[in-house]
């Protein structure tokens, strides 16, 4: 299985704010550090505000922080968030505009949907806390923007 893009993107931001401590970091800050278009992070940022992972505040003294509910959250739950419910495999047909002729007697729809719960499944005893701890938090501190 393969996270979106903007999966990616908030497990990196969740764990760059668990990591940065007290630090406030603004979202062209994380949209720098991580290499990634601003408008892209802001998205991110806003969809994570909203999920009342992290805060966001304006102007001098502002950035993003992690709340508390942020540290402590499944990885899992934020993966099924950003992923989202859908099928691993399209078999309605949505990309291609014709459904897989098999959907009435497949069995492999159920076996990749169960595979899938399984992933998750897998992440959500994992919390923002435990993917930061020593070493990857002091390592992911250290990343500096490509110049």
């Amino acid at each position: 299985m393969r996270l979106l893009r903007s999966t990616d993107l908030a497990l990196r931001v969740l764990m760059r704010l668990a990591a940065a401590g007290d630090s406030n970091p603004t979202t062209r800050d994380v949209s720098t550090v991580m290499d990634v278009p601003y408008t892209h992070a802001a998205k991110v940022v806003a969809v994570l505000r909203h999920m009342g992972l992290l805060t966001a505040r304006r102007g001098r003294g502002g950035g993003l922080a992690l709340t508390e509910e942020g540290r402590t959250a499944s990885v899992g739950a934020v993966v099924r968030a950003f992923e989202g419910e859908g099928d691993v495999a399209d078999c309605e047909g949505a990309a291609t505009s014709s459904p897989c002729p098999l959907s009435s007697g497949c069995r492999l729809r159920g076996a990749l949907r169960g595979a899938q719960e399984a992933f998750f499944a897998s992440l959500d005893p994992v919390t923002v806390a435990d993917i930061v701890e020593a070493p990857t938090g002091p390592l992911l501190l250290g990343i500096s923007p490509r110049p």
